[in-house]
């Protein structure tokens, strides 16, 4: 009897309760994952704000795929708040204990739980973005501003509009209470380029300040409430006099728009960012005098936020390079620098030996990052580009990483240069250079000798566009140009070599694919495509189909298979939600996976069946469109770049063989009859009518005789035909099969087939096979097992095996010995409770439903004459 795979996920278990920040900050690949996926390299992009809570414990960040919560003192990652996908802006509450937010996506105000990560409640109301909210001093209002021109007032306990000011005649960028909660200033933009500012109580309009000749992006009370001062597009900071209205000072200096601005705690002091490429710079100003004090360099790119811890002695700064940077303001020197946030990630490669997976990221980072993908540490960040990166491609042997962009400028060729990496070391080797415009795709030979390189568009000095249609082949030895394919119908967006290095294969804008004679340089055949540009070009691993994912900004995608020797089209997925930006082939080639969506539509995984055509998964979590995916080269994983700035490892079970020539017990044609096939019948048990895929005998009704055969053909195996598999019953995550096999369903079939057992050879194997699986699914002894995830906040699951039959209770104490909490679990079957549907639940809280504190505690758990203790820690 062959043992059935099972896909379990493991605790990790720390004995000894030390952390370290560099150690623990792996943690972050796991935060917030959608279903699915096993872990996200990245942090997204920093989309928004940063704040601290008032009671200095934590920094919260914006980025492209949620809400980052880190610990203030030791930059460790505690949270991923995810949901609404284009968060703007960003408050905390007085009391730290709920965290406000604006988003884009759904014109919602949203409360969140900074304990448990868990949103409290949703304000509606407004009918376009919100980019601002602020809470008041006594944390009963929160005000809301957005791009509808409307200031709104929430109570926050009931979620009740206590008012709407419309006096705005533009987006208003940023709104703030005084300090006594008194007044509430909102910033105008873009045409109305005023600060107003309403008496609370009243809720009447007191003042309205002008001087600013353009926008207003962020408005801020200095501590003792006596002065506003707001950063405009103007590149100029003002700062008024609450009481009179009158203009104090201004402060200038900065050279493009001021997206944020923060005043010390003690008043003394104005921080400012620049967002312009050329003015990537903080500014301390001396509020009383109105002189700048500092000028802060480091970020690459522009600041999007600013922020002083409340006790001062911090200065936080995000930047449009994707870092926050934590200051120590007695020196002014940087603290901590809080990375692995990307830009929108353009290109993705997995080195053939499955341990290195590289990310080309866009402008303006420019970049291409290495990571490790067993552990998700960034392993190398490798620089140079002038522009995005637009494509990376791993040599057959995983030693040289291929990048290259769109870095010529202005139709510059000089600048235009093909990379290529030591995929171990990250240093740059040698340079291609012959393209007159940016290469969009590369591709190595199967053998490793030649990289084929496709080019774009691109515009010189004087404003002339010109394309350069030719692709190139290069010797990877010596550097060399070995060939110039010429005759492409229009910019070439993707190269691909087939499995025998003999053809290669271009997709061009002009929704057609190229086929390309490598040794004679010739072109052999043109197949013309559906609508749009032919994005995504590959082969089948057996070379005889080609792939293409297409599709642009106005069309919606299509994936299109074409027979190669024939040339011919075969056929043609639809249900993308948008544009086919990337297509790959597993390795057995029964699977398409494909990555869609741009600007307009959701950005997604599709999974599609080659031989039956269906789409059978779809993988959602990207909160932008998907534009590159790879397969590992064992199938187990699918690696998915979005344009937010991450990439996502998605757990992929491929089936187990080729489809049989005959065998009426392997339903699911994967060249074995085993547990999936038994799976399918329980599926199906009870249904009735013509044709279905587990009537085995053709009675016309799924039932125990259907199930009796194919158990009694366990393990059978037959020889392999054609490359075609079903997987139309399976589900990829984590277990491959579409019913949950239990050994309370096993003992269920076993039981009905003993009360139809009619003596024949067939139902003694049918029924001996069932309980061969019964022993399968039972533990050989009783085990109380390591919770996870350990250390944990707020929740945990503790799993444990029961090898009989047994009364369960599991009780939860803490250091002293005193019992905290008791679950009984009543009678327990048999089993293996392991997953987070059948481990034991622990909410973090005490018998009073209290949250308990951070520390060490133990479980013991008591099934019949067994008992263990395991030892958990909170951290909090």
């Amino acid at each position: 009897m062959k043992t059935a795979k099972f896909f379990i996920l493991m605790p990790f278990f720390f004995g000894t309760l030390v952390f370290l920040p560099n150690t623990y900050a792996q943690d972050y690949t796991k935060w917030g994952l959608p279903e699915g996926a096993k872990a996200r390299l990245g942090k997204g992009q920093i989309t928004g704000k940063i704040a601290y809570t008032p009671d200095g414990t934590r920094l919260a960040v914006v980025s492209s795929i949620g809400i980052w919560i880190y610990d203030a003192d030791t930059g460790t990652e505690l949270d991923l708040l995810t949901g609404p996908t284009s968060i703007s802006n960003i408050a905390f509450s007085p009391d730290s204990t709920t965290l406000a937010s604006g988003s884009w996506d759904d014109n919602m105000v949203r409360l969140w739980d900074v304990r448990t990560g868990q949103p409290k409640a949703t304000f509606a109301g407004h009918r376009s973005d919100v980019l601002s909210v602020a809470f008041s001093p006594d944390g009963n209002i929160l005000a809301s501003s957005g791009y509808d021109s409307t200031v709104r007032l929430w109570e926050v306990t009931t979620g009740h509009l206590i008012i709407t000011f419309t006096e705005h005649t533009a987006n208003i960028g940023s709104v703030a209470f005084s300090p006594d909660g008194n007044t509430l200033a909102s910033g105008g933009s873009w045409g109305d380029d005023t600060l107003r500012l309403w008496d609370v109580p009243t809720r009447q309009l007191i003042a309205n300040l002008r001087g600013h000749v353009e926008g207003i992006r962020s408005v801020a009370f200095s501590p003792d409430g006596n002065i506003i001062a707001s950063g405009a597009y103007d590149s100029t900071v003002r700062l008024w006099e609450v009481t009179t209205g009158n203009l104090i000072t201004i402060l200038t200096g900065h050279t493009g728009p001021i997206p944020s601005i923060a005043f010390s705690p003690d008043g003394n002091t104005l921080a400012s960012g620049g967002s312009a490429s050329n003015d990537a710079k903080v500014r301390l100003w001396d509020v009383n005098t109105g002189q700048l004090i500092a000028t802060l360099a480091g970020h690459a790119e522009g600041i999007s936020s600013v922020a002083f811890s409340p006790d001062g002695s911090t200065l936080a700064s995000g930047g449009y390079d994707n870092t926050v940077w934590l200051r120590d303001t007695a020196t002014w020197k940087p603290k901590t620098i809080l990375r692995e946030y990307t830009d929108g990630i353009s290109s993705i490669a997995l080195s053939p030996d499955s341990t290195t997976l590289a990310t080309g990221e866009g402008w303006p980072n420019n970049r291409v990052r290495l990571w490790d993908v067993d552990t998700g540490r960034r392993k190398a960040t490798l620089g140079g580009h002038l522009d995005g990166v637009s494509t990376v491609a791993f040599s057959p042997d995983s030693t040289i990483l291929a990048s290259a962009g769109f870095d010529n400028i202005d139709g510059d060729a000089r600048y235009n240069r093909i990379r290529l990496w030591d995929a171990d070391t990250g240093t740059l080797k040698t340079t291609f250079l012959g393209h007159t415009d940016s290469v969009l795709s590369v591709a190595f030979s199967p053998d490793g000798d030649t990289l084929a390189t496709g080019g774009g568009w691109a515009g010189n000095a004087s404003g002339n566009w010109k394309q350069d249609t030719g692709v190139r082949l290069w010797d990877i030895a010596t550097g060399q140009l070995k060939g110039l394919l010429t005759g492409a119908a229009d910019s070439v967006r993707t190269v691909v070599f087939s499995p025998d290095g003999n053809t290669l294969a271009t997709g061009n804008r002009s929704n057609t694919i190229q086929l390309w004679n490598v040794a004679t340089k010739e072109l052999t055949a043109t197949l013309k495509g559906d609508s749009g540009y032919v994005n995504s070009v590959v082969f089948s691993p057996d070379g005889n189909i080609i792939a293409s994912g297409n599709g642009d900004w106005l069309t919606e995608g299509t994936v299109q298979l074409w027979d190669v020797p024939t040339r011919e089209l075969i056929a043609t997925f639809r249900g993308n939600t948008g544009p086919v930006n990337s297509i790959a082939f597993s390795p057995d080639g029964y699977t398409i996976a494909s990555g869609s969506g741009n600007w307009r539509t959701e950005g997604m995984v599709q999974l599609w069946d080659v031989p039956t055509r269906e789409l059978i998964a779809t993988l959602r979590g990207h909160t932008s469109y998907v534009n590159s995916i790879a397969f590992s080269p064992d199938g187990y994983t699918i690696a998915s770049g979005s344009e937010d700035g991450t990439a996502l490892l998605w757990n992929f079970a491929p089936p187990t063989g080729t489809v049989p020539q005959v065998s009426a017990y392997d339903l699911n044609r994967d060249g074995i009859v085993n547990l999936l096939d038994l799976a399918i019948i329980g599926e199906q048990f009870g249904q009735k009518g013509a044709g279905l895929l587990g009537d085995t005998n053709g009675d016309g009704v799924i039932n125990i005789f259907d199930l009796v055969k194919v158990s009694a053909h366990l393990d059978e195996t037959v020889t392999h035909a054609a490359p075609i598999v079903h997987k139309k019953h399976q589900s990829f995550f984590p277990a491959p099969i579409g019913i949950r096999i239990s050994p309370e369903v096993i003992q269920k079939w076993i039981d009905i087939a003993h009360t139809v057992d009619d003596g024949s050879l067939t139902f003694q194997r049918g029924i001996a096979n069932l309980e061969a699986l019964l022993a399968m699914f039972t533990p050989s002894e009783t085990a109380l097992l390591p919770n996870y995830p350990n250390p944990f906040n707020p929740e945990t699951w503790i799993p444990y095996h029961l090898a009989h039959p047994a009364d369960v209770t599991l009780t939860i104490y803490d250091i002293k010995g005193t019992p905290v909490r008791r679950f009984d679990l009543g009678h327990q079957p048999a089993g293996y409770y392991t997953d987070r549907a059948k481990a034991a639940y622990w909410d973090g809280r005490n018998r009073d439903g209290e949250s308990v504190a951070s520390g060490v505690y133990f479980y013991q758990l008591r099934a019949g004459d067994y008992t263990a203790l395991r030892r958990m820690a909170i951290l909090k």
